[in-house]
């Protein structure tokens, strides 16, 4: 009896931090809880929330591809062919030749080598950087990168060092005061939370000069940005000078999953090294399907981009003349930061009682009181949507006093 007690109490001990964590609880007491919200309908311009038709303006599928027929038909082939999963890791039994398809397809769209497809845009980038970064290595990361940036970066060996946001003479210091040996910089292109691009020209520049290499996150940038949609090195026409691009699958891709593309030497490393990789499960078919059939529509159909940005354009304009700050924002992406994180919160539910869904983003996602509002746009928001959105912004913000 004695022993039971001992283990309850060390038990309890491990969950002591679980009981002390009151925070959610009391949003959740004064009715502004803003996470896990169930949507009844598909990811479209519109969703169905508490039981009412609502203005989506949190969403990352800037195409708005996720209910395009041909996607859908080709999720729905690739499952009569080849069931609903692949039962296995890609190392071992998992890898069809849909997959090699993508891949192959991957790497002519981004114009590199070869291409290797993870489970999730999250493994692409710790399963990647955790697998070439050793213990006598430097990987350089934006202080803002996302968060699969630095988890990749802590499961390594090597020596983390972080840059001040998109600072290009703080970049050159850290790379000044790195040691001598091999240095990996890995940048968001487009930064997910505040929407600014990252400054490749000089981050080339500069790597060029400290012989390091260059790793682009193009999660939020695929479909979006450059000529023809494939990121931010098309972007800044440097698609010769980046060493190595990442995108997930769950934006402007409308489904999940990511991959690397770079050298065939490096993916080939990382095929027998990574073990985000080789320790997970595979990408379903359905998945691979509709990525496929996305690429596709995005070099069929650039007038997709092109509304987008014009939707960029509109509403970056409006929100400014509204009164709000938009920081820095370039792309799709346009918060408007509120600073206190009540205010966030509560400007959010008042947003969805006027019918317009928003992300609050509060710390530590963000720096202490620069909680902010994140809205997202998609090709297929309509002017009528947008105008609609605007009048329920304008009505908030004066409620609460932010304009």
């Amino acid at each position: 009896m004695i022993e039971v007690t001992a283990k309850q109490d060390a038990g309890a001990g491990i969950f002591t931090k679980c009981r002390d964590f009151t925070r959610a609880r009391e949003v959740m007491a004064a009715g502004i809880y803003p996470y896990f919200t169930e949507i009844a309908s598909a990811q479209e311009t519109e969703v169905m929330i508490e039981g009412k038709r609502v203005l989506m303006l949190g969403s990352n599928s800037y195409l708005g591809l996720t209910c395009h027929p041909r996607v859908k038909e080709a999720a729905k082939q690739a499952i009569d062919k080849y069931g609903t999963g692949c039962a296995g890791s890609r190392f071992l039994n998992g890898t069809l030749d849909l997959h090699r398809q993508l891949e192959e397809r991957l790497a002519d769209f981004f114009r590199m080598e070869a291409a290797l497809v993870f489970s999730t845009g999250f493994q692409s980038n710790l399963g990647t950087i955790s697998a070439l970064v050793g213990k006598n290595d430097q990987v350089v990361i934006d202080r803002l990168d996302h968060a699969s940036i630095i988890d990749g970066t802590r499961l390594g060996f090597g020596k983390i060092r972080k840059f001040l946001h998109n600072d290009m003479e703080d970049l050159e210091r850290v790379l000044d005061n790195c040691p001598p040996g091999p240095k990996l910089i890995v940048v968001d292109g487009i930064f997910s939370m505040e929407g600014d691009i990252a400054r490749l020209p000089e981050i080339v520049r500069l790597a060029q000069r400290h012989g390091a290499q260059v790793m682009v996150d193009d999660a939020h940038s695929v479909g979006v940005l450059g000529a023809h949609g494939r990121g931010t090195a098309e972007h800044f026409g440097l698609e010769k000078e980046v060493d190595l691009i990442m995108t997930t699958f769950s934006k402007s891709l409308a489904s999940i999953g990511g991959c690397v593309a770079g050298k065939e030497e490096v993916i080939h490393y990382l095929k027998h090294h990574s073990r985000a990789l080789i320790f997970s499960a595979s990408l379903p078919p359905s998945a691979v399907a509709t990525v496929l059939a996305c690429l596709d529509i995005i070099d069929e159909e650039p007038e997709r981009r092109e509304r987008l940005w014009e939707i960029t354009a509109k509403m970056k304009k409006a929100f400014v003349e509204l009164g709000f700050d938009t920081g820095k924002s370039e792309s799709p992406i346009i918060p408007l930061f509120i600073g206190d994180l009540a205010r966030a919160f509560q400007i959010r539910r008042i947003l969805l009682d006027r019918g317009v869904f928003v992300n609050p983003v509060v710390p530590p996602a963000v720096p202490p009181d620069e909680a902010l509002i994140r809205t997202s746009f998609m090709a297929t928001h309509t002017d009528d949507q947008l105008d609609f959105a605007l009048e329920a912004f304008e009505k908030a913000g004066k409620e609460l006093g932010l304009i």
